[in-house]
This record gives C-alpha cells, structure tokens and sequence, in this order.
C-alpha cells in the first residue's frame, strides 16, 4: 500500500517505559484528586507505543492518528514505580490498524485494552484540520 515503505505485520510489538512523578499523577493532570499514575498519562503511554511501532514503517508524508481507544485502567501506581506500555498489533484492514495494548507497573498489569490508529497523508490532514480555524 501506497503509505507503508514495509508491510506492517499482525504480531508487530512496541514497548515504551516511563516512571511515575508528580507530573502525570491523576491530581497533577486533573482526572483525580489523589497522587496515583493518571488514566490520561496510561493511555498516552499505549498510544505512544503503538505510534512509535509504526512510524519507522510509513512512508514518508504519512503518520497515523488515534481513532479509537477502549481500555480498562485496573491497579493505582504510587509515584516512584515504572511503567511499561505494550502495543501489539492484532489486525491491519487498509490503512485501520488495530493494536492489543497493556499496562505493567513494577508489580503487576495496571490496564489493557483495545486501540486503532489510521494512517493519514501529513499535509492533507493539517490542511482539513487547520480549515476549521477560517
């Protein structure tokens, strides 16, 4: 396909790590009052490790944008602890790419879920999103 360079594959893994500070806690980022790692900061991460598997693949002028994401947010994370995000694709239809994405602290899965990215062409994506501002 036109916006792949190499075939993205059905098994295609990606993990991404980042550790829990004051700054993406859920009372830091405003999606709770308490000092525990934020919904809004996991999720960023699976997406984050679904992205970055891709990208080297995509032609370039193309990336891909979130367009769904159903995930479950299952253990609090104190600060001081890693997290880990895996993103494991598990289906590509065109340019939908479907991923299994999963959440580990230090001890134990925090989260999981399903997520789907779209490939887009860069430019003509801005120029529909920017359109809206005239």
């Amino acid at each position: 396909m036109e916006f792949m360079k190499e075939e993205i594959k059905v098994g295609l893994t990606n993990i991404v790590t980042e550790r829990v500070t004051d700054k993406n806690t859920a009372k830091t980022m405003g999606s709770g009052s308490l000092e525990v790692y934020a919904t809004p900061a996991m999720t960023c991460l699976m997406e984050k490790a679904a992205t970055e598997a891709l990208e080297p693949l995509l032609t370039e002028g193309w990336t891909t944008v979130g367009i769904s994401l159903n995930i479950k947010h299952k253990a609090a994370t104190p600060t001081g602890l890693n997290v880990r995000a895996e993103a494991r694709v598990t289906a590509v239809d065109g340019r939908k790419i479907t991923f299994e994405v999963k959440a580990f602290d230090d001890r134990e899965e925090i989260g999981s879920g399903t997520h789907e990215r779209f490939a887009v062409m860069k430019e003509k994506f801005m120029a529909k999103a920017l359109g809206k501002a005239q």
